[in-house]
């Protein structure tokens, strides 16, 4: 019974393809190639950054660009501005792809390679003005409503701080009267970036912009170890989570809080699962003070459990959503004790009293309390194209129109929202009693139930879909699943943005597309034999002494594919 738990990594693992062969490193003709195509990358996100300068989601008041006359040229030219933008974002969204061959193969970069190549792209966009969203000046406005010690739960920025604040000038007036939708722990953070910047726009979103940067943090750290314990290769995690295109393009450069929640969720599910399977008897017996290094790492499996919950929990006051990981943690603890009603209600009940006091110190200390209950919904004004209910009840209106039924949108939408959050409840309620009959690992779970979350929620955002990419990234590994995220991030996010938060004329953004497209296709064919673009010959299996790759005890014996030249990717003379 004990030894439960860590024998579901193994048979999960079986059914969703297993991946703990150990690559062999690259040879020094992909290196080459690995080299060019991330210095590609970086060129795309250079580009991104230089076209924010005009394209991007600049304040209102308090631009530094503003009379300076390089940087302020891009704001005159911004059909330029667009093409440099969404020009950098195809090269990057290619660049990405092409290393997937370095990370899905048998030969694999190293894990060190892949952090470089991160933090590679991540640097042009840090000084870069926000792209694709205006989100987070809402951010500043609310944390500044709370600083001012009202509640931003009850008024949006324009009653709460005026129509001339510096602040409420940069919030999309579509938000402008509406309260804050996040929990008290981002609000509460936020109040403290306020306290320190005060109104400077500038060094306010930058501070944010270094809490985002903690989450992308957490996310690199807690992806391959949870991979690891899915039996996933790490750099394939990797690659298909942290370093998606959308990550860099909503996260980093939008300057959004999934960040944070998706960092703290993962990092506390890691924590807790540690707990859980490392532990023979959770709770130490007999309960004395410990007194020594060993009584002390008798305790070692509840403080991670305990941690972990409160990562967990803390993460759900960003955003609620993050929530759901705590039900599978709960869960995963049950199915450790035998699966069985007790386990159910002693795990479900420990980790939910938890949860609750954590979200009473959170809504005492920052004076905020549960406020935020009652505003989950203030999104939903929002008609999402992306969200399938949406899209059927937008699609139901104007079927009845063209039929002269009237417009009954309305009434059509709260019916699909409707049966989408029920569906939610179904597929949760289902996964979650396949982890405790030890039939599905957590962190799979996990993955699918926020899939299936994003995919039924009343208002979906392109950035929404990391929360489903980045913890199947790290147990999914069927290739139908991997096409399906490549397709789905190529699409959202190079078509998906529209005019970077700022409203741009139609033409300027076909004649940008067009553009784009077209100094796409010159690239192409200019770095034709310098990137790899194509994958290269395989070897006969009899011209190759490439020792077989070394596998782990449990994991299932397979043939290995023969490696490819060595001088496959040798770089053009």
């Amino acid at each position: 019974m004990a030894a439960r738990l860590p024998s579901l990594s193994t048979s999960i693992a079986g059914w969703h393809g297993d991946e703990r062969t150990v690559g062999s490193p690259l040879n020094a003709g992909e290196l080459v190639a690995m080299r060019h195509t991330r210095l590609f990358g970086a060129t795309g996100t250079v580009l991104m950054a230089i076209g924010a300068l005009g394209a991007g989601a600049r304040p209102v008041v308090q631009d530094p660009t503003f009379g300076v006359r390089l940087l302020n040229l891009p704001s005159r030219i911004q059909t330029v501005s667009l093409t440099m933008t969404t020009t950098g974002a195809v090269m990057m969204a290619l660049a990405w792809l092409m290393l997937g061959r370095f990370t899905l193969g048998k030969r694999k970069m190293t894990r060190s390679q892949v952090d470089r190549t991160l933090l590679l792209w991540t640097l042009p966009l840090l000084i870069a003005p926000p792209m694709y969203s205006k989100d987070v000046y809402s951010y500043l406005a609310q944390s500044e409503i709370s600083l001012q010690g009202k509640d931003p739960y009850r008024v949006g920025p324009a009653p709460g701080l005026g129509l001339d604040h510096v602040f409420t000038l940069s919030v999309p007036s579509l938000w402008r009267d509406t309260p804050a939708p996040y929990g008290p722990l981002f609000l509460w953070i936020g109040r403290g970036i306020s306290s320190i910047t005060g109104e400077n726009i500038v060094e306010a979103v930058l501070f944010h912009r270094l809490v985002v940067l903690v989450g992308v943090g957490m996310i690199v750290w807690a992806t391959p170890r949870l991979a690891r314990r899915c039996g996933v290769a790490e750099v394939s995690a990797l690659w298909l989570g942290p370093m998606n295109p959308l990550l860099f393009m909503h996260l980093v450069a939008g300057i959004h809080n999934e960040a944070l929640m998706l960092g703290m969720m993962l990092a506390g599910t890691e924590f807790a699962l540690r707990g859980i399977e490392s532990a023979t008897r959770l709770i130490p017996r007999p309960l004395a003070w410990p007194r020594g290094r060993a009584q002390w790492a008798r305790w070692y499996p509840m403080g991670m459990l305990v941690a972990g919950t409160v990562l967990i929990t803390s993460s759900s006051q960003v955003k609620l959503p993050s929530l759901l990981a705590l039900g599978f943690v709960a869960m995963a603890l049950a199915c450790r004790w035998g699966g069985t009603v007790k386990a159910f209600f002693i795990a479900g009940g420990s980790l939910t009293a938890i949860a609750l006091a954590v979200m009473a110190v959170i809504g005492w200390a920052s004076g905020l309390g549960f406020g935020w209950l009652f505003t989950l919904g203030t999104a939903n004004v929002v008609r999402s194209w992306m969200s399938p209910p949406t899209l059927l009840a937008l699609g139901t209106g104007q079927v009845g129109l063209l039929l002269g039924l009237g417009d009954h949108t309305t009434a059509v939408l709260a019916l699909t929202r409707a049966i989408g959050v029920s569906l939610i409840a179904l597929i949760v309620t289902w996964l979650l009693l396949a982890v405790l009959r030890g039939r599905l690992h957590p962190v799979g779970g996990l993955g699918v139930a926020l899939g299936a979350t994003v995919l039924l929620f009343p208002v979906v955002q392109p950035w929404y879909l990391l929360w489903a990419i980045i913890p199947l990234a790290a147990w999914a590994t069927r290739p139908g699943f991997r096409a399906a995220v490549i397709v789905v991030t190529l699409v959202v996010g190079i078509f998906g943005p529209t005019a970077n938060g700022d409203r741009f004329a139609l033409f300027q953004i076909v004649m940008a597309t067009v553009a784009s497209a077209l100094i796409v296709l010159i690239l192409m064919a200019a770095t034709l034999h310098w990137l790899p673009w194509r994958a290269p010959p395989e070897p006969a299996a009899e011209d190759t002494d490439e020792p077989a790759a070394a596998l782990p005890p449990d994991a299932p014996s397979r043939p290995v594919p023969p490696a490819p030249a060595a001088d496959a990717y040798a770089e053009s003379p």
